[in-house]
C-alpha cells in the first residue's frame, strides 16, 4: 500500500477555523466585481468512488477524474467500508492532481474547494473532507460543504439554463431513494424517502440471489433485456394511496422466496434454472421497482403541481427506468419535461459536487475548517 500523501497528515486545530472568517468576508466583497469564470474544485469520496473535478460557473466541465473501486469490492458482492477508505487515501492525491492537470489550471486559478460531506460512509467521507480542508487552508480558498444527494440532482440540471419550476426530483441510488420538491438548486424540500432497502441496494441484493456479478444493477438490466417483465408478479409496494415513501425489502424477499422457497425452506433453484428463467426473474423484478418509482414520482408531481421531473443517482442510468419515466411525463396533462443526468454523471462523481457548489459560492455559503463528515443527510 502506498504511503498517504503528506497533505492528508497535516495537523489541524480548532483555532484555524477563525482564519476562514476574514477570508470569507474578502471573497464576498469581491464576488460582485468578478468578471472571470468561477472555477471550483470538487471532491467526492462518499462511498467507493474517488473523484475530483473542476467546473467553471457551475456548468462548464473543465475536468472530471474518477477512480473506481469495483474490482476491489467485486468478490465481496458489495462495498466494504474499510477497503473503500484505504483506497480513497491511496487515490485522493493522484486524482486531484490529474483533475487540476486536465483543467489546465493551478491553485491560483481556483475560487473555492468543494467537498461532499454528507451523507455517506463516514470512514470514506473523512478522506475527501480532510483533503479539501487541507487544500482550503494551504491555498487560502473558501471551503464549501455539499450534500451528496442534492448534488445528484444537480447532475440532471448541468445543461439546463432555464428550469421550469416547481420540479419534483427523484434521487435513486444504492443507498438512497428520495423524492424532493425543487424550487432552485439550493431550495429542496424532502417529500419522501426509503424506509428500508433503497432501490439500488435491492438491485444489488437480487443480483446476488441470482448469482450475477457485482455491481448488480447493470447486470440485472443487461439480462432483463431478454426476459419477460410480466412473467412473475412480484409485489409493487405503494405503502398507501398518499404515501411518497419507498420500501423495496419486500420485493427483494419475494425474489428470494421465489428462488429458494417460502421462508427459504426449499432448495436453491438458481443453479437448475435456464437462462430464460433467470432473465424473466430479473425483468419482472426490474419492472416492479420501476413501476413503483414512476408512480410515486407522478404522485409527487401531481401533489405539488410540478412542471419538470428531475432524475438522478446511479439507478437513473437504468434504461427501463428512464424510458418509463419519460412516458409518464409525456402522458401527463399538461405534459411534463423530464431532465435526467447524463449516464456518466449518474454514478458518484465530482462534477455534480463542483456544479452545486457554484450556487453556494454565489450565495456566500461557506463552511468552516471545523467541517466534519456526517453519515446522514
Amino acid at each position: 500500500m502506498s504511503k498517504a500523501p503528506a497533505f492528508l497528515c497535516l495537523p489541524y486545530t480548532r483555532g484555524q477555523a477563525a482564519l476562514t472568517e476574514p477570508l470569507n468576508a474578502a471573497i464576498i466583497a469581491v464576488m460582485a466585481a468578478e468578471q472571470k469564470p468561477v472555477n471550483i474544485l470538487g471532491i467526492e469520496t462518499s462511498c467507493d468512488e474517488t473523484a475530483a473535478a473542476v467546473v467553471a460557473d457551475g456548468r462548464q466541465i473543465r475536468s472530471s477524474v474518477v477512480a473506481s473501486q469495483n474490482k476491489l469490492h467485486e468478490k465481496y458482492g458489495g462495498v466494504v467500508p474499510e477497503i473503500a477508505s484505504r483506497a480513497h487515501i491511496e487515490n485522493i492525491y493522484p486524482v486531484i492532481t490529474e483533475a487540476m492537470a486536465q483543467a489546465g489550471i493551478g491553485k491560483d486559478d481556483l475560487d473555492a474547494i468543494a467537498v461532499a460531506s454528507q451523507p455517506g460512509l463516514t470512514i470514506a467521507l473523512v478522506v475527501g473532507i480532510t483533503a479539501a480542508k487541507t487544500l482550503s487552508f494551504m491555498w487560502g480558498k473558501p471551503l464549501i460543504a455539499i450534500n451528496h444527494l442534492h448534488a445528484h440532482l444537480q447532475s440532471a440540471m448541468l445543461s439546463e439554463e432555464r428550469l421550469e419550476l416547481p420540479a419534483v426530483a427523484l434521487i435513486v441510488s444504492g443507498g438512497h431513494t428520495s423524492l424532493y420538491e425543487a424550487n432552485s438548486p439550493l431550495d429542496l424540500r424532502l417529500l419522501g424517502s426509503t424506509m428500508d432497502d433503497a432501490a439500488g441496494e435491492a438491485f444489488d441484493k437480487v443480483a446476488t440471489i441470482l448469482k450475477l456479478p457485482y455491481p448488480g444493477g447493470p447486470n440485472i438490466e443487461r439480462i432483463a433485456r431478454n426476459g419477460n417483465p410480466k412473467a412473475i408478479r412480484f409485489p409493487h409496494p405503494m405503502l398507501g394511496r398518499d404515501s411518497l415513501d419507498f420500501s423495496f425489502s419486500g420485493v427483494k424477499t419475494a425474489v428470494l422466496y421465489y428462488c429458494r422457497g417460502q421462508d427459504m425452506k426449499g432448495e436453491n433453484r438458481i443453479d437448475s434454472m435456464s437462462e430464460q428463467e433467470i432473465a424473466d426473474i430479473a425483468a419482472s423484478f426490474q419492472a416492479a421497482v420501476t413501476d413503483v418509482l414512476v408512480k410515486k414520482t407522478k404522485r409527487a408531481a401531481d401533489k405539488i403541481g410540478a412542471r419538470t421531473v428531475l432524475l438522478g443517482g446511479g439507478v437513473a442510468a437504468n434504461g427501463a427506468l428512464r424510458e418509463a419515466m419519460q412516458r409518464m411525463c409525456e402522458k401527463s396533462r399538461p405534459p411534463r419535461r423530464m431532465l435526467v443526468a447524463p449516464k456518466p454523471y449518474c454514478t458518484d462523481n465530482a462534477v455534480m459536487v463542483a456544479s452545486l457548489a457554484y450556487y453556494k459560492y454565489k450565495a456566500g455559503l461557506f463552511a468552516p475548517l471545523m467541517l466534519e463528515a456526517s453519515a446522514n443527510g
